[in-house]
């Protein structure tokens, strides 16, 4: 699976990962619900991380369609709001 990191490139991230993201993809989208602005930005922040450890990034002159896209790590809680489905930022979640 392919992931962008808006503002930061793509990683390519095992589809099996996505379990181990799911935990704070259901508390980012609690805390979204909820109107917690800094548990928020602190999930947000956490969720990006921990893409960036398990996926292996790509080289920057490769463009390759992105399975899934993620929100900046500046994104304004309204902005990640916008790119939300019905189970979160990734799939297979609540």
């Amino acid at each position: 699976m392919i992931v962008r990191i808006m503002g930061e490139g793509q990683l390519r991230l095992a589809d099996g990962r996505l379990t181990q993201l799911n935990e704070l993809d259901d508390e980012l989208l609690a805390e979204m619900e909820n109107g917690d602005g800094p548990g928020f930005r602190a999930t947000l922040q956490a969720l990006l991380a921990k893409v960036r450890e398990l996926g292996e990034p790509l080289p920057d002159d490769t463009l390759e369609p992105s399975d899934l896209i993620l929100p900046s790590p500046d994104a304004t809680l309204e902005e990640v709001q916008e790119l939300l489905s019905d189970d979160g930022l990734i799939p297979g979640g609540t």
